[in-house]
């Protein structure tokens, strides 16, 4: 798999976000960005994640996955953020 292809995943998946993916092969790196972040405790964003990626994770087409969230209130501040 292709970073594009992870990022064409979760935007099929996962409404109002917006997604920065890095990596290759089976392991990724997912920065996700949305509205729907707010008021979910840490575990419930990465289980939205994890969630839409279910098939692929459970084929093996990806294996490793890192990943963080932030609502654009969040993002805004986050050292990470280099404006792109």
């Amino acid at each position: 798999m292709q970073p594009s292809d992870v990022k064409s995943l979760l935007e099929s998946r996962i409404e109002g976000c917006e997604f920065r993916i890095q990596g290759e092969g089976c392991n990724f790196q997912v920065t996700a960005i949305g509205e729907v972040f707010g008021g979910m405790s840490p575990v419930k964003r990465q289980q939205l994640i994890y969630g839409a990626l279910g098939d692929e994770i459970a084929s093996g087409a990806l294996h490793a996955i890192t990943i963080k969230t932030y609502t654009p209130e969040q993002w805004g501040k986050a050292p990470e953020n280099t404006g792109l």
